[in-house]
């Protein structure tokens, strides 16, 4: 067997790594039914998921032609790892209006292709999203605008 694609193999590999992972987590928990769903239930079917997805990007790289992986850049790696990192030390005293925002523009910013005005219009609708659908709708305990600016 010869590699065809090697994206997708390293994809697969990523996968199903990662789904192995979650699944050796989540093991431990108890599992509950579908209309019961215990704190297990929803960690393990994704697990399951993210490893058939895996399995299935593996298959590919063995059959269909692709690309090979491009170029690596430490820059960009540190760029989006200290974006990540900003966001969780200004989430719960900035709030999600301004970590958010943050996260998105300064990610954006490892990219060759940066572009201000996409970036800007990228972080407002993300924002507005998120702020709804895990403060609003799921009632996360995140500030919408954390103590550093409601004062």
């Amino acid at each position: 067997m010869q590699l065809r694609n090697p994206k997708d193999f390293w994809t697969g590999i990523i996968y199903v790594l990662f789904g192995s992972g979650a699944f050796f987590i989540a093991r431990d928990y108890k599992m509950g039914v579908a209309l019961k769903m215990g704190p297990g239930y929803f960690p393990t079917i994704l697990s399951v998921l993210l490893v058939l997805i895996g399995i299935i990007s593996l298959i590919r790289s063995f059959t269909t032609p692709g690309s090979p992986v491009g170029g690596f850049t430490i820059k960009g790696l540190a760029v989006v790892l200290g974006a990540t990192v900003l966001f969780g030390l200004v989430l719960q005293g900035g709030g999600m209006v301004v970590a958010l925002p943050m996260l998105v523009v300064t990610s954006a910013a490892a990219s060759s292709r940066f572009r201000w005005c996409q970036s800007l219009l990228l972080a407002a609708a993300l924002t507005l999203f998120c702020t709804l659908i895990f403060l609003k709708g799921l009632g996360l305990p995140i500030p919408i605008v954390g103590p550093w600016f409601s004062r």
